[in-house]
């Protein structure tokens, strides 16, 4: 036993207890139960300060801090970019060692978040609206009733299950996923409110203010009478041109439904966003063959969603607006 690796931590301690006794080398060798020369290796890396042996690093705390800067200021660039970046900045390094110590400082490669761009104005408005809204309480929220429009198509994109496979089944038909150039797919409108969800509307042209009236007109007040039954309520829409049209606003007018101001480009404090992700989630798994089959799927999982899951995500507006008011009005994670 002549490694100071193959001593355990009672040996050790052992070692450094009588070795601070005076006691000779050989004594506690034979108290610890090791070879004499396994004591002596411990007491000098002690001594020393030394905790491990290992190759002397090629780079200096310059180097690195160049390393991190580079990545810092353009995070998009894949690591043979860096590498190159780096070592044209007067580091000799290899491409292992820049993806190595890119590791050590905490940086990994992950799939960017997808949020929208807003301007400062933008941004100014987010923040002026959660100001405002900061002190709502879940009561307040719960007479809101939340819509939006969504994409469903048949292919849910690149990232979808993986499949388990033998060697030589990769072209069998069971083992698959198809891929066709333009998918299917159909623009779903919903609705939800803190007590469940309204109905379903399959759009089939594209909404203008007279479609989106009918959407209205068809969907929104029964999916209000279901939610509500004769309490008052507030509808929650975005600035889409249908939306925000004359026409519509001389709808809601006519109708008596007060309409929530609305921050632009806000989806993250739409909780019915994660409510569509929630049904995409459980719809990746599904097959539909042709719209219609895409169309059935929709309607059967969103059918699923309970008024406890609307509940709790609308439970999440005091946390949206703190995210964006610490945000000073950017894109927060919702």
């Amino acid at each position: 036993m002549g490694k100071t690796s193959d001593l355990t931590a009672v040996q050790k301690t052992i070692i450094d207890t009588l070795h601070k006794e005076g006691k000779t080398q050989k004594v506690i060798a034979k108290e610890a139960g090791c070879s004499q020369s396994s004591v002596s290796k411990h007491i000098n890396r002690q001594a020393k300060g030394r905790k491990k042996c290992g190759r002397k690093k090629c780079t200096s705390s310059r180097d690195n801090r160049t390393l991190q800067r580079i990545v810092t200021t353009n995070p998009f660039k894949n690591v043979g970019e860096i590498h190159k970046e780096w070592t044209a900045a007067g580091v000799s390094a290899s491409r292992t060692t820049t993806r190595r110590l890119m590791k050590d400082m905490g940086f990994r490669c992950r799939i960017p978040c997808v949020k929208p761009l807003l301007n400062m104005k933008q941004r100014k408005k987010r923040l002026a609206w959660a100001k405002d809204k900061k002190d709502w309480t879940d009561a307040e929220w719960s007479k809101v009733m939340f819509s939006d429009e969504s994409k469903f198509c048949i292919s849910f994109g690149n990232q979808g299950p993986r499949v388990w496979r033998k060697s030589g089944e990769a072209q069998n038909p069971r083992c698959m996923r198809s891929s066709v150039k333009f998918p299917p797919s159909v623009m779903v409108w919903g609705a939800m409110s803190s007590a469940g969800v309204g109905p379903l509307c399959f759009l089939r042209s594209r909404v203008n203010a007279a479609v989106y009236q009918e959407v209205l007109e068809h969907f929104m007040l029964p999916a209000a009478d279901q939610l509500y039954g004769e309490a008052d309520f507030t509808f929650q829409q975005d600035l889409a041109p249908a939306h925000s049209a004359k026409t519509t606003s001389t709808w809601f007018k006519d109708h008596g439904i007060p309409v929530l101001d609305w921050p632009a480009n806000s989806p993250d404090l739409n909780p019915i966003e994660n409510l569509w992700g929630i049904v995409k989630r459980r719809m990746q798994y599904a097959r539909p063959n042709n719209a219609e089959e895409l169309k059935t799927t929709i309607r059967a999982t969103w059918a699923l969603i309970t008024p406890e899951q609307c509940h709790r995500l609308i439970e999440s507006m005091p946390r949206r607006i703190t995210a964006v008011i610490e945000a000073k009005g950017a894109p927060t994670k919702y």
